[in-house]
């Protein structure tokens, strides 16, 4: 596959693949199917490319969106009424929430963008940021499977799902990864080991070790964010599985 190009200079899709991860916790396994969820049609329409602008991924990512939102809210163990499940599910899915989760994950400096677009502040827009993101949820569901891309969009809208759903929110990790390790008296010790990036847009790296070893990395757009990843990661080593990579399927 050939270099995408922006304004700018160059983008390699393997160093794209490296911050979506980052930001994500989720690593393609297929580049291109990447490539179009983050192409929006302005820059195909300047640039050559052996992949489509992210349209489709976008009809598919809504869909599998406002699926994953429902299960979830189904799952709860507080059984919202009908009427409950419809506000929480319509306070979650829509432009608003959507574009506040990509601004999170700064995936707008991801997106290729035309030179129109680009002048007209493009990657602030909430309707090229929504669409965007459900354009990846699309394509992480294409590249996976649907468990895989539940855990990608419950992790990234956890603080959208906190707020809007009365105990709905998911367990914070850094508090589960405290009680796992107390339970056998040890004590999970919190280090920020880079900061990168110009201050309006920094990233933080934060690393966790237990009795001097490290047990998992994390990065974020803030050291909380950064904190709870690495937690997050801390987790999975413990319960053996942070080797495993996500499924990919086979073209």
């Amino acid at each position: 596959m050939g270099e995408p190009t922006r304004s700018g200079g160059t983008i390699d899709p393997e160093s794209l693949a490296g911050l979506i991860f980052e930001r994500t916790g989720y690593r393609f396994c297929h580049r291109e199917r990447m490539m179009e969820a983050l192409t929006h049609k302005s820059w195909l329409n300047e640039q050559p490319a052996s992949w489509r602008h992210n349209e489709r991924l976008e009809f598919l990512g809504d869909a599998v969106l406002d699926l994953i939102i429902s299960e979830h809210l189904m799952s709860l163990p507080e059984a919202l009424a009908e009427g409950q499940l419809t506000r929480c599910r319509a306070a979650l899915v829509n432009e608003h929430s959507l574009a506040r989760v990509a601004g999170r994950m700064a995936l707008g400096d991801l997106l290729l963008l035309g030179r129109g677009e680009e002048k007209n502040n493009g990657r602030e827009k909430s309707s090229i940021l929504s669409d965007g993101l459900e354009a990846l949820i699309g394509a992480v569901f294409l590249d996976s499977d649907f468990v895989t891309c539940r855990e990608v969009v419950l992790r990234l809208f956890e603080t959208e799902i906190g707020e809007a759903v009365p105990g709905g929110g998911l367990e914070d990790a850094k508090t589960t990864l405290q009680q796992a390790l107390q339970a056998e008296n040890r004590m999970p010790v919190y280090h920020t080991v880079d900061a990168r990036g110009p201050d309006h847009d920094r990233t933080y790296e934060v690393e966790i070790t237990v009795d001097g070893r490290v047990l998992g990395r994390g990065a974020g757009k803030s050291k909380k964010d950064a904190e709870k990843e690495a937690a997050r990661r801390s987790l999975e080593q413990l319960s053996a599985a942070a080797a495993e990579e996500p499924p990919c399927k086979e073209e």
